[in-house]
């Protein structure tokens, strides 16, 4: 079984995507930006490596204007060198990708430029994987799409505009019940039509389940019929309602008390899982820690590194609390130490907390420091203190000092990224 996230990374520097505005598409600006996504790319793949995370679904925004008429560069050659090392990377990690168009890419629409345009993107999507040597076990996700006032019109246009798809595109697709129209009974009856794989996702079902009902437990044993030997492991997606917020959002970080009851009822234990979540790869190691079976002290050890100022600027309380946990080194106490987690970021950042964090972090520096450097920091400081400053100025030049000095030990902090 893998555990994995979507797109964005949270903690690892420089993993941002960039994108242009269409009257800045120069093929240079075009070339410029891709081999800057490129890079971001190779970096969250490493990332993924170095924490045995082994699915991973790439953002859609990989190549500025890739399925549109304005970019009519041949990106895949121009860039065979990166696509060729991030795809060594990928295939000899063992690491799974995907892609999922957006909510535009509409195989079902009555209106043929439409249609036309999601063959496009579909095709561009499909360019990025066969630009990375990655093989039919590498998917495309879609929704089916709208209705029209008529679902089964609706379907028979997607069963026959999917026919104008070039098979290896047909080969990656995947369709997966959305949390309106499309429930999880008539996506598998789309997809046994068509003989590709059905992605079962939790929260869509829950919103929009079939009037028949179901468990999770039972769909998932009726989506893994329609997966083939040559498209992989089954994969699921799997999220949580957030409280309060509109049918369908996202939480922040997965419970994984919640989780665990889910995972727990699975038939089969080899399942991939794609979760969908705000806080992206943490949450990803948090369920990856919690259903190991390595359950090694180190895990959190590794965790708690990351977390720690992060958690000091909140509650010196909980920071202590989970240091006096991490000390029986024969325990592995993985759910109470991501409850503690999760209970110090319901809590607001204190000035003093802050002031005492910060101070910690600038014990990095503080001995090899220029003078010019000690005022500013000293500055900031009393700034921040006096409400004529902000934090976030604050922290800014505690992580420039942190990539001069290249003190890589905070570089992966999270108190950096955690708000």
């Amino acid at each position: 079984m893998s555990i994995g996230y979507a797109c964005l990374n949270i903690g690892t520097p420089h993993t941002n995507i960039r994108s242009l505005m269409q009257k800045n598409a120069t093929a240079e600006k075009l070339t410029e930006v891709t081999a800057h996504n490129l890079e971001t790319l190779e970096r969250i793949v490493d990332y993924n490596i170095a924490n045995d995370i082994h699915l991973y679904r790439i953002s859609s925004d990989l190549i500025p204007f890739g399925s549109s008429p304005v970019n009519t560069l041949i990106w895949p050659e121009i860039h065979k060198e990166a696509f060729e090392r991030i795809g060594s990377k990928i295939r000899k990690s063992g690491m799974r990708v995907s892609l999922h168009p957006g909510q535009y890419t509409v195989m079902n629409s009555p209106t043929e430029d439409v249609v036309a345009r999601a063959i496009e993107d579909l095709n561009y999507h499909d360019k990025i994987l066969t630009a990375l040597g990655a093989d039919q076990t590498n998917k495309i996700v879609l929704h089916v799409g709208g209705s029209n006032g008529d679902k089964a019109a609706a379907m028979d246009r997607f069963a026959a505009n999917f026919q104008r798809l070039p098979e290896i595109v047909q080969n990656r697709l995947i369709i997966e019940n959305d949390e309106r129209l499309y429930n999880i009974e008539d996506v598998l009856n789309l997809a046994n039509r068509l003989q590709i794989p059905a992605i079962y996702d939790n929260l869509h079902h829950a919103i929009n389940p079939p009037p028949s009902g179901g468990h999770d437990q039972y769909w998932i044993a009726e989506a893994k019929k329609t997966w083939k030997e040559e498209d992989g492991k089954q994969k699921i997606h799997y999220s949580q309602q957030a409280i309060g917020k509109r049918p369908g959002a996202h939480t922040k970080t997965i419970n994984l008390e919640t989780f665990l009851q889910f995972y727990n009822q699975l038939a089969d234990p080899t399942i991939d899982i794609m979760l969908e979540v705000k806080d992206k790869n943490l949450s990803a190691i948090k369920c990856q820690n919690a259903t190991t079976e390595t359950q090694h002290l180190k895990l959190l050890e590794k965790e708690w590194g990351r977390y720690k100022y992060a958690i000091l600027e909140r509650s010196p309380a909980i920071y202590q609390a989970i240091r006096t946990l991490l000390k029986d080194k024969a325990d592995y106490p993985v759910q109470e130490f991501y409850r503690l987690i999760d209970a110090v970021f319901t809590e607001e950042i204190r000035p003093g907390y802050a002031e005492n964090a910060a101070a910690h972090v600038w014990g990095y520096f503080k001995k090899n420091a220029t003078d010019t450097e000690r005022s500013q920091y000293e500055k900031n400081l009393t700034n921040y203190r006096n409400n004529t400053g902000t934090l976030e100025t604050l922290k800014r030049q505690l992580f420039k000092l942190a990539e001069k000095y290249e003190t890589d030990y905070l570089l992966q902090s999270l108190y950096f990224y955690l708000e």
